[in-house]
């Protein structure tokens, strides 16, 4: 467990310890900031696809060398716009409209389990 201490808000022996300690490890996400991961703040939709997508490149399944993909949304910021791209080219989201992606809207638990599935049931 290689974070498993580093978070003030992660109760040791809590349900979801190792799963942050994993997730911390490899890349997938990291703390609000150096001694916070919030494990009760809300995820919004570009977070969740970063997520998604790092979770993708830890299996050798993200984008390669130097890649252009002109996303449709018009609102993804640039932090997210490489995840936001992988997801929707392979089908994870759609966005919210043809043009929208609301990067900063909540993700619900039903979106992130239909991200994860598309993603990853296939």
């Amino acid at each position: 467990n290689p974070r498993t201490g580093v978070f003030v808000d992660v109760a040791t022996g809590s349900y979801y310890e190792d799963a942050v300690d994993w997730a911390v490890g490899n890349g997938i996400t990291q703390g609000t900031d150096a001694t916070h991961f919030s494990p009760d703040g809300i995820c919004t939709r570009a977070q969740a696809a970063a997520m998604i997508y790092r979770y993708a490149q830890a299996q050798g399944k993200g984008f390669t060398d130097a890649w252009m993909f002109l996303l449709p949304f018009t609102d993804v910021p640039k932090w997210a716009y490489e995840s936001a791209a992988w997801c929707y080219m392979n089908g994870v989201t759609t966005g919210v409209s043809e043009t929208a992606f609301a990067p900063d809207n909540d993700c619900t638990r039903a979106q992130i389990v239909t991200f994860l599935w598309r993603a990853f049931s296939k």
